[in-house]
């Protein structure tokens, strides 16, 4: 209830980042967008499955991420669907994740975009790679989880 009151509004979720990487630490971050991308996003039209970000030149870059054509404007005012995009953080923030990328072998992962008080943020996560055997535990300790929670509802 609390966060209508505010404004926040999930768009779209990459549920698959935390299959595939292990969670460390998640960020938030403005994104540069042009107006015809803003109007595909509210029509709910994005993807971040196959996202992540890199950093240039002191700056955070979030590539691949498809947000398809906006279907009520003309070809020549649309937008490229899978155009790099900048995100938006302080100095400090980016220097810090400068340091993790770098040195201990992360990745920079888009998890969700929404609204938050009229504007577009992604929350996206410094993650490391699962193995084969990490994502079959994940998979054994969710099925033992719900095993669980069937009997727990029987008696």
């Amino acid at each position: 209830m609390k966060d209508n009151s505010e404004g926040f509004k999930v768009i779209t979720d990459n549920r698959q980042a935390r299959f595939l990487y292990e969670i460390l630490e998640t960020y938030e971050a403005g994104i540069q967008l042009v107006g015809t991308e803003v109007k595909s996003i509210r029509a709910g039209k994005v993807n971040l499955q196959d996202g992540y970000a890199l950093i240039r030149n002191g700056e955070i870059w979030l590539i691949n991420v498809h947000i398809s054509p906006y279907n009520q404007s003309s070809e020549y005012f649309n937008h490229e669907p899978r155009r790099t995009r900048k995100l938006l953080l302080h100095r400090q923030e980016i220097r810090k994740l400068v340091g993790k990328v770098e040195q201990q072998g992360l990745t920079l992962v888009p998890l969700k975009m929404y609204f938050k008080r009229g504007l577009v943020k992604v929350s996206f996560a410094l993650g490391k790679g699962k193995k084969l055997h990490d994502k079959r535990e994940d998979l054994k300790r969710r099925q033992d989880q719900r095993d669980i929670q069937r009997a727990m509802k029987r008696y």
